[in-house]
């Protein structure tokens, strides 16, 4: 049994760049929840997710995934969908951030934060527009026989696929599920709660393509070798299947959190409208003129 179970953990693929990245995000979590409370709710839902990022590439899940379509869509859904929301749903920033050395913040962190190249890095990928346009796009870029073709054959474009995948879905969830109004928040709550809805339309019409597709649209796992024995077709409407309904279902469930979030921004009164805006901006402005009047009627 225990030669089977060290198979497992096994990485089919080892990958130094992948394990140190892992170590030292888990090391600056432990670290930050030593010095901030963290609920045990958030903290059960961020190791999940990064035991399912570990399992997911660093483990022999991934044999089966470059041998097998549907066992791929299954590691796609995970980096992808469920991964990332689990992760970003246990809101780690400040827990990460508590976890590196006081002189680090100050001396590194905070001019990197300010300076000029990481403005525009984060301008352009934290565009709300932008960030959904790749969470939906690298899904169906991938999917394409020839796209799916070169990354099996070339193991720096599959790492390069799987990167893509769940730092994408890294991104979009942040946006979706950030708990603060707009501004500083980059998408407004109304928006963050239908975003889901829009962005699985095109998964699910993929998944449909794939799903009810007669002929084998990915005879490079034949090629490969494949982990298992039953009909190609059936494994590929397998795939089609998982990428169709699961997937969807996490969106739904990411879209739940969000209108969770914005209920308790509206009850906390922290959502403006633009009625409030426009009374604000009208006190302000009869504040000034009001004052303004004083001031001449002292002069004279």
């Amino acid at each position: 049994m225990l030669p089977s179970l060290l198979k497992w953990i096994v990485p089919w693929e080892f990958s130094w760049v992948f394990l140190l990245t892992f170590v030292a995000v888990a090391a600056l979590y432990v670290r930050g929840c030593r010095r901030v409370r963290v609920s045990v709710g958030r903290r059960l839902a961020f190791w999940v997710g990064m035991a399912i990022v570990y399992l997911s590439l660093h483990t022999y899940f991934d044999y089966y995934a470059e041998h097998e379509f549907f066992m791929h869509r299954i590691q796609q859904v995970l980096l992808h969908h469920l991964a990332p929301l689990l992760i970003i749903a246990s809101y780690p920033g400040m827990v990460l951030r508590a976890g590196l050395p006081l002189s680090w913040r100050i001396r590194v962190l905070r001019p990197l934060l300010r300076s000029w190249p990481w403005r525009v890095v984060s301008a352009v990928f934290l565009n709300p527009a932008l960030a959904t346009i790749l969470f939906v796009a690298f899904i169906i870029v991938w999917l394409i026989p020839s796209m799916q073709t070169l990354a099996m054959l070339d193991w720096r474009i599959y790492r390069f696929m799987n990167w893509s995948m769940m730092l994408s879905g890294l991104t979009y969830w942040w946006l979706v599920l950030d708990h603060r109004p707009r501004p500083p928040g980059r998408m407004t709550p109304g928006l963050r709660v239908l975003s889901p809805g829009i962005t699985m339309t095109p998964q699910i019409l993929a998944g449909a393509i794939v799903t009810f597709s007669k002929t084998d649209l990915y005879p490079i796992f034949e090629i490969c070798g494949r982990a298992f024995t039953f009909n190609v077709l059936t494994g590929q409407l397998v795939g089609g299947v998982i990428m169709w309904v699961p997937a969807a279902i996490i969106e739904s469930i990411g879209g739940l959190l969000a209108m969770r979030q914005w209920l308790r921004l509206s009850r906390s009164g922290r959502i403006k409208s633009k009625r409030w805006e426009m009374q604000q901006q009208m006190q302000q402005r009869a504040a000034r003129l009001t004052a303004s009047g004083r001031d001449e009627a002292s002069g004279a």
